[in-house]
């Protein structure tokens, strides 16, 4: 494999910053940390410069209005998007997006992805907080409902969705939500569900971000033949894409705390020198870098693998390697663990400083926090990975 990035995939970065670089991790205030700020928005001024610079459309195809680009260009984009805190759903909107053209119907494709790419429509997805290792489609069960539900014919025209999905991010803004869910007959489906539908309540609920997320019940919720997606890879392949993707936020994270910590011990002194000359300061500051280093190749293997992995069941049936997963599972349980140590030296350097909360550090510190948590943190996927070398032991 080659992890040298092409033209495109540069352009891409290069873009993502012109487009940030103007953003302040305190520029929308996050709803629980801050009094008085506004729950029920993200930055969509931000948002629609995404738009404007083709951002949104990243992993959309041409045939959609998209760039027709790759995971690696998103987790590009991604770290950039992290570095400044952007509270944008970047990363849901295009995982999902990018789900519904690999596994979705066209006529599904034609209705949702031009808006994406417009800046139209934004997207979510529930069961955002676990592994798959104990499966959050089992929360929700949907069924054939309909005239010819039994029939032997063709399947049923409404699916009706019944069950519970808890810490779902950007409900409250989103247009389209994807849902997974189990069916009778043991096979998982990912329908796709409008917030406003009959029968679909949002309890309000705050993330260790402080960030507004929402319990999804529904209710005996119906959903049209066109907005289900029936293939059993798909939410597989959408968690994969979802978890890598918190990889990238991650890493983006990490690097900027890692800059601010570097800035200011190279600028605080004590005893007449600056904190950074100070041998256990470096090696401290040595080993977080590592973590990094660490956790951007275990990033890119597993970004590659689902671009270049033509395996739908996502197995690596074929071509003697582990599943797409062991990869993805590799690169969370770096990056829950070394975004956790990066942000936790970056506090103890800072000292009381770090605290202030008129500091961004303490910001950085709870998405932190949220990202080594989200989609299950390192101790799940060490026990998927154990599972996955069960499964698949090596020559």
């Amino acid at each position: 494999m080659d992890f040298t990035f092409s033209e495109e995939q540069q352009a891409v970065v290069e873009a993502a910053r012109a487009v940030f670089s103007d953003v302040a991790p305190d520029g929308v205030p996050s709803p629980a940390l801050t009094p008085g700020a506004v729950a029920d928005t993200f930055d969509r001024p931000l948002w629609a410069k995404l738009a404007a610079s083709d951002l949104l459309g990243l992993v959309v195809s041409p045939a959609y209005d998209g760039a027709g680009l790759d995971p690696v260009a998103l987790c590009l984009a991604l770290r950039e998007s992290a570095a400044v805190l952007a509270r944008v759903p970047l990363l849901e909107t295009s995982a999902v997006a990018m789900a519904v053209e690999r596994y979705g119907s066209a006529e599904l494709a034609r209705d949702v992805l031009p808006r994406v790419v417009r800046g139209e429509s934004v997207l979510t997805v529930g069961a955002h907080g676990r592994t798959g290792h104990d499966p959050a489609e089992l929360a929700v069960l949907a069924r054939p409902y309909g005239a010819d539900a039994n029939a032997d014919g063709p399947d049923p025209v409404h699916w009706l969705l019944e069950g519970v999905h808890t810490a779902v991010p950007w409900a409250h803004s989103a247009d389209l939500i994807a849902v997974p869910a189990h069916t009778d007959d043991g096979r998982t489906v990912l329908a796709l569900v409008a917030p406003d539908q009959d029968g679909v309540t949002l309890a309000e609920q705050f993330s260790t971000n402080g960030e507004r997320y929402a319990e999804v019940t529904l209710d005996a919720v119906r959903v049209r033949e066109p907005r289900l997606i029936e293939d059993e890879g798909a939410w597989e392949w959408l968690r994969l894409l979802l978890t890598t993707g918190t990889c990238a936020l991650a890493l983006g994270l990490g690097t900027r705390v890692l800059a601010m910590t570097a800035d200011y011990t190279g600028k605080r002194e004590q005893f007449g020198f600056p904190l950074a000359t100070f041998q256990a300061v470096g090696v401290q500051a040595a080993d977080r870098y590592i973590d990094l280093r660490a956790m951007e190749a275990t990033l890119w293997q597993a970004a590659w693998r689902l671009a270049h992995d033509n395996d739908n069941d996502n197995d690596g049936s074929g071509d003697g390697l582990l599943p797409v997963a062991a990869d993805v599972a590799v690169a969370k349980i770096w990056a829950s663990e070394g975004v956790r140590r990066v942000v936790q030296t970056a506090q103890h350097l800072h000292g009381g400083f770090g605290a202030d909360t008129d500091y961004p550090l303490h910001r950085y510190h709870a998405w932190a926090k949220q990202l080594e948590l989200s989609l299950g943190p390192a101790a799940e996927h060490e026990e998927a990975l154990g599972d996955l070398l069960a499964a698949h032991p090596p020559a």
